[in-house]
C-alpha cells in the first residue's frame, strides 16, 4: 500500500495553538506545518491536501499537485482572491462549535441593543439611577442577511429569545417558520427590519452592500426608535464611513461590529469612540484548531472513499 500523502498546513493563526493541534492530528498520514522553520524549504510536490488560511504567495508553485484545498475559516473570500489558485475543490470549514459561538454573539448583541446596555453602562459610570422601559423582543423584528448555516442557526436562536425574525438571501430560500426575501425583495425586507444582522459571504455583489443607501431603507420609528446594524460576516461588506455617519446623524441608533475591511481596526478610527457602537476584535466565532483538524480528517476520508466532499465552495458564486 502506498504511503498516504501528508496534509500541508499553512495557517496564519496563533502559531503555538496551531502547532499543538497539528501534533495530535493526521496520525495516519502526518503533516507539514509551514509555520515550523524546519519546513521552510520542504519538498511539497508529493502533497495532495492543504489546509490553508492566508497562505504564502508561492505556495501553489511549491505544491503543484494538490487535489483538495481546505479553508481554515468559514469565510473563503481571502482564499478565492489568491493569484494562481488551482482549479481544484475548495472546502469551507463548517463546525458545530463555530456555528454556536457565532449565534451566541449575535443573540448577545441583539439583546444588548434591545435592553440598551450601553445606556446603562453610561448611567453607571455617571452614578445615575435611571430606569428604562424598552420593548420586549417580540415587538422587535430582526432581519438576518445571509441564510447559510450561520444565518439559519442565528435566526433559530433569536426566535427562541422571542424576536420576530425575517431572512434575506440573494436567491429565495424556504425556511420553516420564517418569512424570507430574495434579491427582488430587499427593500421590502429592509422596511420591516429593526435590527439588521449581517452574515453574508463576501462576493463582488456583497462588497460594500451595507452602506448609507441601505441604512436609509431600514424601519424608521420602530420599537427601538432607530434601527441597529450588527455585522459578523465580512468586513469588506460594510462601508465604515457610512456606519459612522449614520450613527452620528441618527439614521442608525447603534451598531455592533466584529469585522472590518482592515484588521486590526486602526487605533484612530472614529468608530472606536462612537456611543452605542460596540466593537469586538473579530472573535465572535473563533475557529477551534482541533475541530478544524477533525473536519479536514473527515473530509479526506470521504474523498478517499469516493464519497462527495461536503461544504464545497461554488466557484461561480464565490462561497
Amino acid at each position: 500500500m502506498p504511503a498516504k500523502s501528508p496534509v500541508l498546513v499553512d495557517l496564519k493563526f496563533d502559531p503555538v495553538s496551531v502547532a499543538k493541534a497539528v501534533e495530535t492530528a493526521f496520525a495516519d498520514r502526518g503533516s507539514i506545518n509551514l509555520a515550523d522553520p524546519a519546513n521552510k524549504g520542504a519538498d511539497l510536490s508529493h502533497v495532495d491536501y492543504a489546509l490553508l488560511w492566508k497562505p504564502d504567495a508561492d505556495l501553489f508553485e511549491r505544491a503543484p499537485n494538490l487535489k483538495v484545498i481546505f479553508s481554515g475559516g468559514a469565510g473563503v473570500d481571502s482564499m478565492m482572491s489568491i493569484v494562481g489558485l488551482p482549479d481544484i475543490p475548495v472546502v469551507r470549514f463548517v463546525d458545530r462549535s463555530l456555528t454556536v459561538r457565532m449565534s451566541e454573539w449575535v443573540v448577545m448583541q441583539c439583546l444588548m441593543h434591545l435592553r440598551d446596555v450601553q445606556g446603562h453602562f453610561r448611567n453607571q459610570r455617571q452614578h445615575v439611577w435611571a430606569q428604562q422601559n424598552g420593548p420586549e423582543a417580540a415587538e422587535v423584528t430582526v432581519g438576518v442577511m445571509g441564510l447559510g448555516v450561520l444565518g439559519c442557526d442565528a435566526a433559530a436562536k433569536l426566535k427562541v429569545m422571542g424576536f420576530n425574525v425575517i431572512g434575506w438571501s440573494r436567491s429565495k430560500k424556504e425556511i420553516d417558520g420564517m418569512e424570507t426575501f430574495d434579491a427582488a425583495g430587499l427593500d421590502a425586507f429592509l422596511a420591516r427590519t429593526d435590527i439588521l444582522v449581517g452574515l453574508l459571504p463576501l462576493t463582488s455583489e456583497t462588497t460594500g452592500i451595507y452602506n448609507a443607501s441601505l441604512f436609509s431603507k431600514l424601519h424608521r420609528n420602530g420599537p427601538l426608535g432607530k434601527p441597529v446594524f450588527i455585522n459578523a460576516g465580512r468586513g469588506k461588506s460594510q462601508v465604515a464611513a457610512d456606519i459612522a455617519s449614520a450613527v452620528r446623524t441618527g439614521i442608525l441608533g447603534g451598531a455592533s461590529l466584529d469585522v472590518f475591511a482592515v484588521e486590526p481596526l486602526a487605533a484612530d478610527d472614529p468608530l472606536w469612540d462612537l456611543e452605542n457602537v460596540i466593537i469586538t476584535p473579530h472573535d465572535s466565532a473563533m475557529s477551534d484548531e482541533r475541530a478544524l483538524m477533525r473536519h479536514v480528517e473527515e473530509q479526506i476520508a470521504r474523498f478517499e472513499r469516493g464519497e462527495p466532499l461536503q461544504h464545497l465552495v461554488d466557484r461561480g458564486r464565490g462561497y
